[in-house]
C-alpha cells in the first residue's frame, strides 16, 4: 500500500506540482516531434510502401527547435546536442527536397 502512496505522490510532483509554461512547451513541441512519425506512417500506407513525406521534415524541424529551446532552458546537455544536431539534418533533407522542385520546374520549361 505504501508503494501504491509513494507511486501517486511522485506523479503529482513530476506532472501537477511542477507543471508550468516551460513544462506545456516540452509536450507542445513533443507532441509535434511525434506527428513526423504519424504522417509518415498514414502516407506510407496509403502509397502501400515506405515513403517521407515533406511534411516529416517540418515537424521535424518545428519540434527538434522547440524540444531544443526546452532543453536549454532545463540545461540538459546531453538533450541539446541531439536535438541541435538534428536540426542541421532536417534543415539539409528540406534543402535538398526544395532543389530537387526547383531542378524538376526548370527541366519541365
Amino acid at each position: 500500500m505504501n508503494l501504491i502512496s509513494e507511486l501517486g505522490t511522485w506523479l503529482h510532483d513530476v506532472f501537477v506540482a511542477q507543471f508550468d509554461g516551460w513544462i506545456l512547451l516540452g509536450f507542445l513541441a513533443q507532441g509535434m516531434f511525434t506527428m513526423r512519425f504519424v504522417v509518415q506512417w498514414l502516407a506510407s500506407e496509403r502509397a502501400k510502401r515506405s515513403v517521407v513525406p515533406v511534411a516529416f521534415w517540418f515537424f521535424s524541424l518545428g519540434g527538434g527547435a522547440l524540444l531544443l529551446i526546452y532543453a536549454i532552458q532545463r540545461q540538459d546537455p546531453v538533450f541539446i546536442a541531439g536535438q541541435g544536431l538534428g536540426l542541421f539534418i532536417y534543415i539539409r533533407n528540406l534543402w535538398l527536397i526544395a532543389n530537387e522542385r526547383r531542378a524538376a520546374m526548370a527541366d519541365a520549361e
